[in-house]
């Protein structure tokens, strides 16, 4: 194939992808009830399930200032939705442009490392939903500088701590598909994750700060599942190596 006839393969990856998350977004938007008293504003409320069996307290009152907040905030989660709900087929398209010019063991690698990566986006998703996103609201609800101010929560900065926890924790948790993927391609090997550990372990607590809003307990929260994700990528490079010199 020449080139713009690769640019237009991978426009019509880019359309149909595109066109997932659109018609998955449509379906959020209608199904609006469910999206955000079901899913969206779930945490908020003290009969969250993590609430009922840790004993934390979370009972939000959200608030509006803004006219045109609700409307966007719907159109903005409806379209995180269909994103996650599009992820895999996504991913399946950004492998179907690739897969053509890789050779058959570099494709065979590529593609278990494809396989591995919706797994590792839905497993993220649900560490920010389920544990980091109420550790969070947990702590900043429960913190006052004065008795005089109270907290006044308003619908956007809600919203953006939920997306940023939930969303960018799940893209996070891609990183063992790319050392897995870059192993099997010889670009990185196991002796040099071991060698870097403690660097390793001093960018995840800095990440983790980044993600979220750097309280001890949040960061802590986060930082761990990231560091066996760490371990679990140098146990997929082992065995990627093993394969590999098996193969030649």
């Amino acid at each position: 194939m020449s080139f713009w006839d690769h640019l237009e393969e991978l426009r019509f990856c880019v359309l149909r992808s595109l066109a997932a998350v659109g018609i998955f977004s449509l379906i959020g938007f209608i199904f609006k009830g469910p999206l955000f008293d079901g899913i969206v504003l779930s945490p908020t409320r003290p009969d969250f399930f993590l609430y009922r069996w840790t004993g934390l307290q979370v009972d939000m009152e959200l608030i509006n200032i803004d006219v045109t907040a609700q409307f966007f905030i719907h159109l903005k989660m409806a379209v995180a939705l269909g994103f996650v709900a599009a992820f895999p087929f996504i991913v399946w398209q950004i492998w179907s442009f690739i897969a053509p010019a890789l050779y058959d063991n570099e494709r065979k690698a590529i593609g278990n490392a494809f396989k591995l990566g919706s797994v590792l986006f839905y497993l993220g998703v649900v560490v920010g939903y389920c544990f980091v996103l109420p550790v969070c609201l947990n702590f900043f609800m429960g913190y006052q500088v004065s008795d005089a101010v109270s907290n006044t929560i308003s619908l956007s900065s809600y919203i953006s701590l939920f997306t940023s926890m939930v969303l960018l924790i799940g893209l996070v948790f891609e990183f063992p598909t790319v050392i897995m993927a870059l192993s099997r391609l010889g670009m990185v090997g196991r002796e040099s994750l071991r060698k870097y550990r403690r660097h390793a372990f001093m960018v995840i607590l800095i990440l983790s700060a980044l993600i979220t809003p750097s309280d001890p307990v949040s960061m802590f929260v986060l930082s761990v599942p990231l560091y066996l994700l760490y371990e679990f990528s140098i146990l997929l490079c082992r065995k990627n190596n093993t394969s590999s010199i098996e193969e030649k």
